[in-house]
């Protein structure tokens, strides 16, 4: 029986990775949280609605490496849904040395530069390490990846997202996360053979569909799209494009944001507050996360436009189902391999999808600008 270990297991993404592992796979769950008592309440509250009394709390300092090669000893993997980035190398060695494999829910490029700097002694272990899973990024690079499938020759592949949860927003200490993503900011558009300059900044409009309509986006890069154009070699164009939502939040928070950060770049905690009560105090409905992937190319050398759409109420919810559908894959071996990976590089799309549907997205796949409703990803 495979043993998961989720480090942050008590906080908003973590807790959803455990309900939906338990309900959806026969693993043993470990909560490791600073907090033991946070974590024993929530492993009684598990062990309560889900049968086999499956699930132990174990107290686990990041800062601390005893601490990690405690809680990660006799793990089969590892998931990192903790703000812990700071700590990156010593969580990797502690997986490492305790011969777990690895996934993170995480931003930020420091991480992945340690992740990468301990690449060839992962490949050695024959560890399986997965990065960059969630939503946001994630997703992104599954969604391109599948809507350029149909397509003979890809001429455009791009993901957009829309990013509105209304005042509906449990505050965690992922947004810190956010806020230094704010430093690294880029807008890498790939365009022609070539990625643009990391300073680079372009917006578009494009048209979501539905009730979201057209919106002014800003291209945003991750660094799982740099590989879409080896991975899809007719590839001419792909970024990843995030939708204003009110003008207050793209004309004044954002701004305030930067600057605030240029100045105090050590006040993080409170930019974050700020922020966050911000994206809850300025909205308009439609109130979703929704990410898309847009495709255009020739298929049976007609030009044909495909659009890929998953969704969902809650942000949370679409940053911890595409973990447990990934991790769905890792656990019957078919996205178990040796080596550091992206998630949305690794994992099959289209089963992806399946899962994520099954466990409350909303997932579908039509032509892009046609008047059908769209068939659901089967």
């Amino acid at each position: 029986m495979p043993r998961i270990l989720i480090l942050g297991g008590t906080g908003q993404t973590g807790r959803r990775i455990a309900r939906l592992l338990l309900a959806r796979s026969d693993a043993e769950v470990t909560i490791a949280a600073r907090r033991l008592d946070a974590a024993e309440a929530l492993a009684d509250e598990l062990n309560r609605s889900h049968p086999g009394h499956r699930v132990q709390a174990f107290h686990a300092d990041a800062s601390r490496a005893d601490s990690l090669r405690s809680a990660f000893a006799g793990r089969t993997i590892v998931v990192v849904a903790a703000p812990t980035t700071a700590y990156t190398a010593a969580v990797v060695r502690a997986a490492l040395d305790a011969g777990a494999d690895y996934l993170d829910v995480q931003l930020g490029s420091r991480k992945l530069a340690r992740l990468q700097a301990a690449a060839v002694d992962i490949q050695r272990a024959g560890r399986c390490f997965i990065t960059e899973a969630g939503f946001h990024p994630g997703l992104p690079a599954v969604l391109v990846r599948h809507a350029a499938a149909p397509l003979d020759t890809v001429e455009s592949a791009v993901a957009l997202g829309y990013l509105n949860m209304g005042n509906d927003l449990p505050y965690s200490e992922a947004v810190d996360e956010v806020v230094e993503s704010f430093r690294e900011f880029s807008g890498q558009v790939f365009r022609e053979g070539h990625w643009t300059k990391p300073g680079a900044w372009k917006a578009r409009t494009f048209d979501f569909g539905g009730d979201i309509g057209r919106r002014r986006c800003h291209a945003m890069f991750f660094e799982e799209l740099r590989e879409l154009p080896r991975m899809i070699p007719s590839l001419r164009e792909t970024c990843f494009y995030i939708s204003e939502t009110h003008w207050v939040l793209d004309w004044l928070v954002t701004p305030i944001v930067w600057a605030w950060l240029k100045l105090a770049p050590n006040a993080v905690r409170p930019i974050g507050r700020f922020l966050w009560w911000a994206m809850g105090s300025f909205h308009r409905p439609p109130y979703r996360v929704e990410l898309q992937g847009q495709a255009m190319g020739l298929r049976d050398g007609r030009f044909t436009t495909v659009r890929v759409t998953v969704a969902h109420r809650d942000g949370y919810d679409l940053t911890a189902i595409p973990v447990v559908a990934a991790l769905l894959q890792y656990l019957d071996g078919s996205a178990r391999k040796p080596g550091l990976w992206m998630m949305g590089h690794l994992v099959e799309p289209a089963r992806l999808l399946r899962d994520m549907a099954t466990m409350g997205v909303s997932c579908s796949i039509a032509p892009a600008f046609g008047h059908a409703s769209g068939a659901w990803i089967r």
